[in-house]
């Protein structure tokens, strides 16, 4: 996923309302970006910190700048450059699955986006071919990193993930295929696990969705200030 043009570097002076944040850009001006992240970025919206935007051309946008990366320094010293946008990684996902490069899925020729199932949901992708079991696949953003090189989701409470995860597990019970994919916008992670601390119940209902045949998946994303792409896939820690 290449970003549409050059991104602009900045340093934070405060994100809020959620879905905005104070930038001073390299070359003095203040602008306020929007931050396309619901979640409670822990460790990602330090005032000062060096961010990335992209600037939009549409006139209609209110707020032309995005907040797209931002650069951390983990506890062992390394930096690395994070995706904070959770509207990139089911992108990500859909490029990926029509390059082949989710193994699990590589074999299902159609492919469909935001299909109504379960209780008043949307699935994100719906996979089928001639003589398959229709495959389910849900994806999940990650951008949580508190030991070095693990990646963990969610960072806050989630009622609506925990029911995505009990509405994958009536999918494969029917007698169809589901999979859950953790995009993880972080170059160094090296392993995932379920931040039970963060959400016990979401916890939970990730338990209750593998032990009843939903696939886990995790895949680290290469991360530049020109593009990323889904990389490779991390092992995902249960337990």
């Amino acid at each position: 996923m290449r970003f549409a043009s050059p991104l602009v570097e900045g340093r934070l002076v405060r994100r809020y309302k959620r879905f905005l944040a104070d930038v001073v850009l390299d070359d003095g001006r203040e602008v306020t970006a929007h931050c396309a992240n619901p979640g409670a970025m822990v460790g990602l919206a330090e005032p000062g910190a060096r961010v990335f935007l992209s600037v939009s051309a549409d006139p209609r946008r209110a707020l032309p700048f995005s907040w797209e990366l931002v650069e951390t320094a983990l506890v062992d010293g390394r930096r690395q450059l994070v995706g904070i946008h959770t509207g990139h990684p089911n992108r990500l996902v859909a490029e990926a699955l029509a390059a082949g490069r989710i193994p699990a899925a590589a074999a299902y020729p159609h492919v469909r986006p935001e299909v109504p199932y379960g209780q008043a949901s949307r699935v994100d992708f719906l996979l089928t071919g001639e003589g398959m079991p229709p495959l389910y696949l849900e994806v999940k953003n990650s951008h949580l990193m508190r030991e070095p090189g693990l990646a963990e989701f969610p960072d806050c409470r989630t009622v609506r993930a925990a029911r995505h995860m009990d509405e994958l597990g009536d999918m494969v019970e029917a007698g169809f295929r589901a999979m859950l994919v953790y995009v993880v916008q972080m170059p160094l992670a090296e392993a995932f696990r379920v931040a039970a601390d963060y959400d016990p119940a979401y916890a939970q209902a990730a338990r209750r969705a593998r032990e009843r045949g939903v696939a886990i998946h995790a895949f680290r994303c290469a991360i530049g200030r020109d593009e990323i792409v889904l990389a490779d896939e991390i092992p995902v820690l249960t337990g």
